[in-house]
């Protein structure tokens, strides 16, 4: 099986790496921090490690694959069908694994259509690092089922829960409110506590409100999180932020969060 990454950031490399040491036949990947040789020097590394081959374009890439992987960003998820429904060939596979809206992922289908290739939304549940390509993907659309023995032949963990688009989208989304809620709020909670010097007394409180939770470790692990991934985590919030007006509903509280964790990226005070 040929497979292309478009977008060679972290999860990109990880799963480039790990489909290639399951027995991909070749491995390509396409990232636009290509042209940018300031940024893109770990890219280098990692695919001259790896034995990945980068290409100049992403129509270059995905030239043969039978399989396409769209590990960008959730903004881009609409950006990057229209730039591949140039390309696209008919019977290929599309999968978007990006945490966008349901209505943004059906967007996108309707875009990659016309070209006879197969899209195929992917839903990634937890985190990559550590799990890796084994990662609990849920899938969705007409073609989940078909493409995910193919790839889980290869180690992955896709579980094709829909045959329509959204639905598998709105089962990560939904979560996501919840968890990148918790990260935003543990984090205030924690910096507030440290700052008035009354940590022994919030923690105490609250490991005697839910004393299976260690919520010390939690505020540490999650302000972590916060850190290394909250650009991406804000990005993702903004589409449930999305998905949650195109209910009818208020997203205040979705996009609050998602400036939070925008505005926790890389501050080592947190």
């Amino acid at each position: 099986m040929n497979i292309t990454l478009i977008g060679y950031g972290e999860v990109g490399q990880i799963f480039a790496r790990e489909l290639k040491a399951q027995g991909a036949s070749s491995i390509t990947a396409f990232d636009i921090l290509f042209a940018d040789a300031a940024r893109s020097q770990a890219h280098l590394a990692a695919a001259e490690r790896d034995g990945i081959r980068l290409c100049a374009s992403a129509a270059e890439a995905g030239e043969g694959a039978d399989v396409i992987i769209s590990a960008v960003t959730a903004d881009k998820v609409k950006e990057v069908a229209t730039q591949a429904a140039t390309w696209l060939k008919a019977g290929q596979y599309f999968l978007d694994v990006n945490s966008a809206a349901p209505n943004t992922k059906r967007e996108a289908a309707g875009i990659v259509a016309p070209t006879g290739a197969h899209y195929v939304e992917g839903a990634v549940m937890a985190p990559v690092p550590g799990p890796g390509i084994k990662v609990q993907i849920l899938g969705g659309g007409p073609k989940a089922e078909e493409l995910a023995p193919k790839l889980n032949s290869l180690g992955m963990n896709i579980s094709p829960v829909a045959s329509e688009y959204g639905r598998a989208s709105a089962m990560k989304l939904c979560r996501s409110i919840m968890i990148k809620g918790i990260e935003a709020l543990i984090v205030d909670c924690a910096k507030a506590a440290k700052d008035w010097n009354v940590e022994k007394e919030v923690f105490g409180s609250l490991d005697a409100s839910y004393p299976s939770i260690d919520w010390r470790q939690l505020s540490v692990d999650m302000a972590g999180r916060v850190r290394q991934h909250g650009v991406r985590r804000g990005a993702e919030m903004r589409e449930a932020a999305a998905m949650v007006a195109d209910l009818g509903m208020n997203n205040e509280l979705e996009l609050a969060v998602a400036d939070a964790q925008t505005r926790g990226a890389g501050k080592a005070g947190l």
